[in-house]
């Protein structure tokens, strides 16, 4: 099978940082989060990925081309985001007429989707999707299953009073089917084609939609917040490694310290923490669940909870926590202020406080 990733779109929710990248650029746990959907296709055993590519195409296209990938990585150009269905649509001469997978490129799942793919390519389905439950699901797409056939007998979208707690997930298991079905829908309301109204003409007219439960953590990092509780639950995987250096400073619990790195000047690292290459720590405090990007500096400050990019330079900034900062960020401080201060910066910023 072939995969097809979806990095289109505007990533309005994640503004600033999205002005100056692409959202499935964003880092988690210091790795693009759309590389960990390549990761995940190759782990499946699929070794030809069309890569969907809308604004700031160049940004994906070259930080995929900086990789040596064990696929061949095809990139499809969507003029205007008109709609998964749109996406898969304009892909038909990439995919042929075969199965494949469709994944959204700012979803992340817990151990992967390879058991789903294995179980789709061996299926007689028409289709499959992935679902979850979660807390909110008057925010999400949601499909009322039958149990006993595992299969799906109506999708929803971001229901009022939602009759169910099953929310789809963005991985699709997808046949030469779809195709038909996107041909007989209409543009929704946001005049775009979208994949559930594609799928629920397959269960309007007979075909078979099956689905598998996500047995680990979904995340659908579109919003900061998001971001965040999906780094917190990647580093807590971590396997320390330190190719670093630590001078009269403390490293605790999972940490891992990239090379060319120096902790000093009695500096405190809580992990789960992630710290990238080229970064100097001096006379802070890092940690808990805090990735800090390559090539930064950190001096007296304490960061805790948080996503610093790469290249940033935070002098004395007191306490900063829960925050979501763009590459070359600022941040400095000459006189005290209340500790606790939060912030999203976008790329290229400069603060002084």
């Amino acid at each position: 099978m072939k995969g097809l990733i979806l990095s289109g779109g505007h990533g309005t929710r994640l503004r600033p940082l999205t002005y100056s990248q692409q959202k499935q650029l964003i880092p988690v746990a210091n790795k693009s989060i759309l590389f960990y959907c390549i990761e995940d296709l190759i782990s499946s055993g699929i070794r030809e990925i069309g890569i969907i590519v809308g604004p700031n195409k160049e940004q994906i296209m070259e930080a995929v081309n900086a990789v040596q990938w064990e696929a061949k990585i095809t990139f499809i150009c969507q003029d205007a985001p008109k709609g998964l269905a749109h996406a898969v649509k304009i892909s038909k001469d990439f995919l042929g007429n075969e199965k494949f997978i469709m994944y959204l490129g700012d979803n992340l799942l817990m151990g992967g989707s390879s058991s789903f793919v294995s179980e789709f390519a061996k299926s007689g389905a028409d289709a499959s999707l992935l679902l979850t439950e979660v807390a909110n699901p008057e925010h999400y797409g949601l499909a009322l299953v039958d149990e006993q056939k595992k299969v799906i007998v109506k999708l929803l979208e971001k229901p009022k009073n939602p009759p169910t707690n099953l929310s789809i997930v963005g991985i699709y298991g997808l046949t030469p089917l779809i195709f038909k079905a996107i041909d007989n829908i209409n543009p929704s309301w946001r005049d775009e084609l979208e994949i559930t109204d594609a799928l629920q003409w397959l269960i309007e007219n007979g075909y078979t939609v099956k689905f598998k439960r996500v047995e680990g953590w979904w995340k659908d990092t579109g919003r900061p917040e998001d971001i965040l509780d999906a780094n917190r639950l990647v580093l807590d995987e971590l396997k320390p490694e330190n190719s670093g250096e630590v001078i009269k400073s403390e490293v605790k619990g999972k940490v891992i310290i990239g090379a060319g790195s120096i902790i000093k000047d009695g500096s405190v690292i809580k992990g789960p923490v992630i710290i990238g290459k080229k970064c100097v720590i001096s006379g802070s405090c890092i940690g808990p669940y805090t990735s800090i990007g390559d090539g930064s500096i950190i001096t007296n400050t304490e960061i805790e909870g948080s996503i610093i990019m790469e290249r940033a330079n935070i002098i004395s900034s007191g306490r900063i926590v829960n925050s979501l900062m763009g590459k070359n960020v600022s941040i400095e401080k000459d006189d005290a202020l209340p500790k606790g201060k939060k912030f999203v910066i976008g790329d290229n910023s400069w603060v002084r406080l």
